[in-house]
């Protein structure tokens, strides 16, 4: 994965939108890979989705809190991706309060099955979602690369350390 260039994807983003009236001020806007890599060195982590205990509990919160840890050495955005739609990680992102970390919906698993990391989670009753990863990704370029072990569909294990915050910032 380091040296390779991210894939160049689509992806359909709910923004809020002032000038609409109503309970659901917002709007579609598609953002492309370019949008959101392109010109930036930014920390990209993937999870198997919102609202999982793990990424709930311990993955989102601690890049949202070491938001600053990472500024300071030279990373302009932290992106978290997940296989589920602008709804969900809209919502998501508001129960957790984030203020710092971007979330990028890849509600069809088209970034992420290009990025060699989409597995069956129907032994949980998931379908596809993305293996947990992180990853430095410069102007686009994967820099650092940090999968966690056992990847493989309709495993057991949810591995979780490699892609932890505190290991990326250690590997800064």
């Amino acid at each position: 994965m380091i040296g390779q260039k991210i894939p160049a994807v689509t992806f359909h983003t709910r923004v809020r939108d002032e000038s609409i009236e109503g309970s659901n001020p917002f709007r579609w806007e598609d953002k492309t890979s370019d949008d959101y890599f392109k010109g930036k060195r930014v920390v990209l982590f993937s999870l198997p989705g919102a609202f999982t205990p793990t990424c709930s509990t311990f993955q989102l919160p601690d890049f949202e809190k070491l938001y600053d840890e990472f500024k300071a050495k030279d990373i302009d955005e932290i992106y978290c991706i997940a296989v589920n739609d602008a709804f969900v990680m809209n919502a998501w992102g508001k129960a957790q309060r984030l203020n710092n970390v971007k979330l990028i919906p890849d509600g069809s698993g088209e970034f992420t099955r290009k990025m060699g990391m989409l597995v069956a989670k129907d032994n949980i009753g998931f379908g596809y979602r993305s293996w947990r990863y992180g990853a430095v990704v410069n102007d686009g370029i994967v820099e650092k690369w940090f999968e966690e072990e056992g990847f493989c569909d309709n495993g057991e294990d949810d591995p979780y350390g490699k892609s932890s915050p505190q290991n990326i910032l250690e590997n800064l």
